[in-house]
């Protein structure tokens, strides 16, 4: 009587211990760079570098916001944390074609991603859109955030800057966080 009760919590343990390692790794999926070209998102959580990946659309007015104030920092974030960001658009086969326009109109300098049958959308279980997902260097999700309020960004500095104080050696002051333009009126 014994075996079999043993059996079936280590049956439940594994179970859990699968669930639980799928969700803090990238799933295997391949999406589109805009130019049509297959990529395989796992190929980001591989690169050394603390990659945080940003799902958008082009009607979602939070999801603009969101990546026009990273913008204003992304440049500086890129040099101290040795970050990328790749935007995600989760855009259907309809208004995909919108995609461009809007990367070009805003001046945006990330990677940015097609998932237009929304197939990593699924893999990752998430709903809405803005949707922020952090990957650390060792290509583990360490944070996640649903929607978008003014200043969300700096919650998001604050978690890559935990990311590379823990391997990072501190020989230089740390910059001090920058006032937005629309801030300083």
């Amino acid at each position: 009587m014994k075996f079999p009760k043993l059996l079936a919590v280590l049956f439940c343990m594994s179970i859990a211990f699968n669930v639980f390692a799928q969700e803090r790794t990238l799933p295997d999926v391949t999406i589109q760079e805009l130019s049509g070209k297959k990529v395989n998102i796992k190929d980001y959580a591989d690169n050394g570098k603390i990659t945080v990946l940003s799902f958008w659309a082009t009607w979602c007015v939070p999801c603009k916001k969101e990546l026009d104030n990273i913008a204003e920092y992304y440049a500086d974030w890129q040099e101290d944390y040795n970050m990328e960001l790749v935007a995600i658009s989760v855009d259907n086969a309809r208004s995909v074609t919108k995609i461009k326009s809007v990367v070009n109109s805003k001046g945006w300098e990330y990677t940015v991603l097609s998932d237009k049958n929304e197939d990593l959308k699924r893999a990752l279980n998430f709903q809405a859109v803005p949707y922020t997902m952090v990957i650390d260097q060792e290509g583990n999700i360490v944070y996640r955030h649903d929607g978008y309020v003014e200043g969300d960004e700096f919650a998001l500095e604050d978690v890559l800057k935990e990311l590379t104080d823990d391997t990072a050696v501190e020989e230089a002051p740390k910059k001090k966080k920058k006032v937005k333009k629309s801030d300083k009126q």
